[in-house]
């Protein structure tokens, strides 16, 4: 599900983040760990107490994936900022000055980055004394003297303590003002996107929110009857966006791909000098993760309140040793509120299928489902006692791109889908209940579960070529009471075939059973020998 982010990694038991929390949220007769929620905290769409205030520090979603029309690559894409309003003016939607976006990766399975790409954002203002615009005319291009406003960010990328500036003061594509302002944006979208030194490309900017789900789950799971399903509450909304294309041997371990195609991904955002809750109080010049994300959902319905704020504090190397989160995954709660609710049947517990699919990745070694898919051990140079459960988006880059994406990932024998990596169009919120209710492990779908949400695509399509996000919303979200045309258009379109349909799928998998994983896994084995 969905997931939070990480700070700077170290081997050791407590890194910077964790000795700032002082004692208490967790330590409660625990004797585990002592952290306390004393900073603000992000992940997902607002899914952590603390977060609601720091729009600017939350990372909604994490995406990664071998990229569909240059497959020696991997694109890694992250998102901020939820429920952008398209007509937010006038001061629109900016990357924070005081804040660190990273994008990290784990070749080695210790839950420590072994690469860390960071971004960090300066604002520039041609007039601020004589204007409030964001412009002051039809923008043309990034250099256009119209566009008032303007961010620019260096490129960091780090190896441990090694770092290097990739790119200095690059330009962000601006948000999108409306037609008026920027009648050609995605010719501004393409001069934002930069080449990097030895290889890949980047880009930073605003663009639509791919999250494509209906959030009336948190209404006691769709109504308590499914009546509350098939609305998208992403859809019209933007968020801020960074994205890499690297070339797979940049990501490795070792720089072999063929040999070490499993790498682990998330995101994080540092803040400077936070002390207490409220983001604004600045206090010293040292960064602390306020925010975590790798797998989607995480955060949201796996860990328990009390804990999230602590959870995107946390490295994933540290991810085991906090047992009260531990105990969720194997006894899940969302199990138990689906039987509540629907009478199905929780699955028995421990539920060492999702420890696999959430902290160590899918090996025949790693848990019951019996695929080698993406378990840091399939690497053929890995340290196998250095490999620890982390909390990570993992990717097995061996996998080639499907010619036809299937939703439902994995679930559906599309090994290149969620949960190995993110795509754009996997269907996180379908494949993540059936998941929850054991169908990565018996290889069926859940019959009264199938239609999941009834959405099973964004509003819009993406993009073919990088960055592969949809191009940002103009028109207004808010059609007040009555305007329900946008609700009703999705549920239109999805019901004349957004995907592969819930029966479809459980015809599929009750017949194929273990063909979906197990043999999937095998092609997977076959694929990795022969490269």
């Amino acid at each position: 599900m969905k997931a939070t982010h990480g700070t700077p990694r170290s081997r050791r038991v407590l890194d910077h983040s964790l000795l700032v929390l002082g004692a208490s949220a967790l330590a409660t007769g625990l004797g585990i760990m002592t952290l306390a929620p004393g900073i603000s905290s992000a992940s997902s769409h607002r899914e952590a107490p603390l977060i609601a205030g720091d729009p600017r520090a939350d990372n909604t979603d994490v995406y990664a994936f071998t990229s569909p029309d240059k497959p020696d690559t991997v694109t890694l894409l992250a998102n901020w900022i939820p429920f952008e309003e398209p007509n937010g003016g006038p001061n629109f939607y900016a990357f924070g000055e005081d804040l660190r976006y990273n994008i990290k990766i784990d070749s080695d399975g210790d839950g420590v980055a072994d690469t860390t790409y960071t971004w960090r954002f300066h604002n520039k203002v041609r007039d601020a004394a004589n204007q409030f615009l964001y412009n002051t005319g039809p923008v043309t291009s990034l250099t256009d003297p119209n566009l008032n406003f303007r961010q620019v960010y260096d490129l960091v990328v780090s190896h441990g303590q090694d770092s290097k500036v990739l790119l200095h003061d690059a330009p962000a594509a601006p948000s999108r003002v409306g037609p008026a302002s920027m009648p050609n944006y995605a010719s501004l979208r393409n001069q934002a996107i930069r080449t990097l030194p030895g290889g890949g490309r980047t880009f930073a900017g605003q663009s639509e929110d791919p999250f494509f789900a209906d959030l009336r789950v948190f209404d006691l799971l769709y109504g308590g009857n499914l009546s509350e399903r098939g609305q998208d509450t992403l859809a019209g909304y933007n968020v801020n966006s960074v994205a890499l294309q690297i070339p797979k041997s940049q990501l490795a371990l070792r720089g072999n791909s063929s040999r070490n195609p499993v790498v682990g991904i998330w995101s994080t955002t540092d803040r400077q000098g936070v002390q207490v809750s409220d983001s604004r109080s600045q206090r010293g010049d040292r960064w602390k993760q306020v925010s975590r994300l790798g797998n989607p959902l995480v955060n949201e319905v796996v860990v328990p309140l009390k804990y999230k704020d602590a959870f995107n504090t946390l490295n994933p190397d540290q991810d085991r040793t906090v047992q009260p989160v531990v105990d969720k995954v194997l006894d899940p709660i969302l199990p138990k509120l689906i039987q509540k609710v629907y009478g199905v049947p929780a699955p028995a517990t421990p539920r060492k299928d999702l420890f696999e699919i959430y902290l160590t990745g899918i090996c025949k070694a790693c848990g019951p489902v019996k695929a080698d898919l993406n378990a840091h051990r399939l690497n053929k140079d890995a340290n196998l006692r250095r490999i620890v459960p982390a909390e990570e988006l993992r990717l097995n880059m061996a996998v080639s791109p499907a010619a036809n994406p299937n939703r439902l990932g994995v679930l559906a024998g599309d090994l290149a889908g969620f949960p190995n990596g993110r795509r754009l169009t996997d269907d996180v919120i379908d494949i993540s209940l059936q998941a929850v209710e054991g169908a990565a492990q018996t290889g069926q779908i859940v019959p009264a579960l199938a239609d999941g949400d009834q959405v099973d695509a964004n509003e819009v399509p993406f993009g073919t070529t990088f960055p592969y996000l949809a191009l940002p919303h103009t028109k207004s979200v808010n059609s007040g009471p009555g305007g329900s045309d946008r609700a009703q258009q999705s549920a239109l379109k999805h019901a004349a075939g957004g995907g592969v349909t819930g029966q479809t799928i459980a015809t599929g998998t009750s017949a194929a059973g273990v063909l979906l994983l197990g043999a999937g896994g095998w092609r997977l084995r076959r694929r990795t020998t022969t490269s």
